[in-house]
């Protein structure tokens, strides 16, 4: 009885913590199977001048990352959206940068401006495990050899004007067209190259005027506009002002000049808040807009379930954003390789014929570090929304 027991004892002594170690070894391989998250962090202005896109852009992002999680995230890993407010000012926006990937294991970024993303850029290139996109579509940035791991979520303002440029040429060959710009990097950036892309495509560039950006009295401008008597004005660089003094002015001096815009112009409250003066006013819009319910959008569509009010193009333009940046880790891990900003970006260089769901009217594929596709849309003020003015144009 005695050798029944002191058996039965070390038995259990010994199987017991035999279980116990079995039973930690699998919870530890659990443990070691779980995947961290994707990490996207982003510098966000909701802050300051350009808080107006900077509200869009963030919702744009959140929602997006929700719909993906919902759906199961990517292989299993859930998605987590990390911003810091900016107030659109580079030093604040470094240092979010800094606070964000010191506190998180970040693999994606959105930048709040053509000034941070030149600035970090090699401090992304030195950590060489993040992609980067954001809210500037300079020219400058769709350079894969100096800006190896940033894209444009759309086409650079070079492209845009392209775009302009081909719509004009098919609509009136031979046209007169004014570029008026600020004073500004920003305003300047497509300038010169836009200037050969009109001569190549035959038209004439009647006149140039640069002004401080936000000015309000351009009389002289405007006369000088009149002289020149284009048949469309380009503006760029700008908000809003002076862009209605300019339209404004012209009308009452009865210049019939048709008047044009790009991306940061185009948001449909922007541009009724010229009133009147704001029907036939036409631009270049990367994406369609909230209310477009032309052809197959069920990405549109799912946005306005979420959404019933209006949501801004600097929405969208996060909202696709946060799409194509996680379509890079999603191709990157099919391919089983590891998330580094070299292996993301040919993730998104691999984009082909990719169906956005209708955010863009045609299928698009990454060429350089841009999507060089628009649409041009124009003002209906009787209806207060921007409606299509040409079919979506993909630059070679």
């Amino acid at each position: 009885m005695k050798r029944t027991f002191f058996l039965s004892s070390l038995v259990r002594r010994l199987v017991l913590p035999l279980s116990l170690a079995a039973g930690l070894a699998v919870a530890g391989g659990a443990i070691a199977q779980q995947k961290d998250d994707i990490v996207i962090g982003g510098s966000i202005p909701m802050s300051g001048v350009f808080a107006f896109a900077g509200v869009g852009i963030h919702a744009g992002m959140g929602d997006y990352v929700k719909i993906l999680n919902e759906a199961g995230g990517i292989d299993g890993r859930q998605v987590r959206y990390v911003p810091e407010d900016t107030g659109y000012k580079v030093d604040v926006s470094v240092a979010a940068f800094k606070k964000i990937t010191s506190q998180n294991k970040v693999n994606l970024y959105y930048g709040d401006s053509t000034g941070f993303s030149k600035t970090i850029n090699p401090e992304l290139n030195r950590l060489g495990n993040i992609l980067m996109t954001g809210a500037s579509f300079a020219t400058e940035i769709n350079d894969p050899e100096k800006f190896p791991a940033q894209f444009l979520v759309g086409p650079d303002y070079t492209e845009m004007f392209g775009i302009l440029l081909r719509h004009i040429a098919k609509e009136k060959p031979g046209a007169k067209v004014a570029f008026v710009y600020s004073d500004t990097e920003f305003g300047r950036d497509p300038i010169d190259e836009s200037r050969e892309e009109a001569k190549r495509l035959g038209l004439t560039v009647a006149t140039e005027i640069m002004t401080p950006p936000g000015s309000v009295d351009v009389s002289t401008e405007v006369l000088k506009l009149r002289r020149a008597n284009p048949d469309f004005t380009i503006f760029h660089g700008y908000v809003l002002a002076p862009i209605p003094e300019f339209v404004g002015q012209g009308r009452q001096m009865g210049l019939k000049t048709r008047y044009m815009g790009t991306f940061w112009t185009m948001d449909n409250s922007t541009i009724m808040k010229m009133g009147e003066n704001a029907d036939g006013f036409m631009g270049v819009m990367p994406f369609r807009y909230y209310y477009d319910e032309e052809g197959e959008a069920p990405m549109m569509k799912k946005i306005r379930e979420m959404r019933p009010e209006y949501q801004s193009t600097a929405y969208t333009q996060g909202f696709l954003a946060a799409m194509l940046l996680t379509e890079a880790v999603k191709r990157t891990l099919a391919n089983g390789k590891e998330l580094t900003a070299v292996n993301m970006k040919a993730g998104l260089q691999s984009i082909q014929d990719f169906d956005t769901g209708g955010i863009i009217g045609v299928p698009i594929s990454i060429k350089g570090n841009s999507v060089p596709v628009g649409r041009i849309y124009r003002a209906d003020y009787s209806q207060r929304k921007m409606v299509p003015a040409s079919d979506w144009i993909v630059l070679d």
